[in-house]
């Protein structure tokens, strides 16, 4: 092959990747159908939610597939990628911080379901009996970690630095009375390491997944009724006024669906509409 070959070929070859690049982002930015759905949910709660959902909407004609995911990353990821069409997992804290550090263009659409976090302990029965220098444990990622903190504070335990942003950890505590230590852990660890501390600030999905209910095991937990970290179903920014996603809409917010929270998972997770 010769020069002129080479050039010619490298040339078609760059010209395919551009085209199939803006295939790509037309087909992940046209109107989302109205007869198929795909859905990305993380496992458990999320995707008992979206089984009731993909019920009602499949006697409508509607089918809707649902992605399970195992991570908190990658559900976004495909989104903005295009291989799914709306998510449904997150609270819009987490949903900010993704699109600040990956420059995803998605956006929140309607509320769903609150996961009111809870302190857990196996030592104690109250969290009157904490010990000066007692280990504690908060979630360590950045969205987890200030709700936490924050928990600890409206229960009286710390006071927290003013002004913070989604980004604080414990570093930015202002009072510790205490002088309690926080252990800084990943958030899906948290149930196995109770043992090792006397209070963690645990996750509903998490607590839930190691047979912690919120109303008989936490000994203090955030609000259950207009609880401030909702979940969101979250879309591609194209597609925010999808007549689709109206439709989802009514699905998720149905009576049908908050008779099933309510019954299913006894408060630890709670309707947001």
């Amino acid at each position: 092959m010769n020069i002129k070959q080479k050039t010619i070929l490298a040339g078609t070859s760059i010209l395919a990747a551009i085209a199939l690049s803006a295939c790509g982002q037309s087909e992940a930015s046209e109107t989302l159908s109205t007869k198929e759905l795909t859905i990305g949910v993380t496992g458990g709660p999320h995707e008992q939610i979206a089984e009731k959902v993909q019920e009602l909407a499949k006697k409508d004609g509607l089918e809707i597939d649902i992605k399970v995911f195992n991570d908190y990353n990658t559900p976004n990821t495909a989104l903005d990628e295009g291989s799914l069409d709306v998510n449904s997992y997150q609270t819009l804290s987490f949903l900010e911080l993704q699109k600040a550090d990956k420059g995803y263009k998605i956006d929140d659409v309607f509320k769903t379901v609150a996961f009111p976090m809870g302190l857990y302990s196996e030592k104690l029965t109250d969290i009157k009996d904490l010990k000066e220098g007692d280990k504690v444990a908060v979630p360590n990622d950045p969205a987890n970690e200030l709700r936490a903190l924050r928990l600890y504070e409206t229960a009286g335990l710390i006071t927290l630095k003013e002004g913070l942003t989604d980004k604080a950890t414990k570093r930015d505590i202002a009072e510790n009375p205490l002088n309690l230590e926080f252990i800084e852990l990943e958030a899906s660890q948290l149930p196995t390491q109770l043992p090792e501390v006397a209070l963690a600030a645990i996750n509903t999905n998490f607590a839930m997944g190691a047979g912690l209910s919120i109303n008989e095991d936490a000994l203090f937990h955030e609000d259950t009724v207009d609880n401030p970290y909702p979940n969101y179903v979250v879309v591609r920014s194209a597609n925010k006024e999808d007549e689709v996603v109206k439709t989802l809409k009514s699905y998720y917010h149905s009576e049908e669906v908050r008779a099933f929270i309510e019954e299913e998972f006894n408060g630890s997770v709670v309707p947001a509409f």
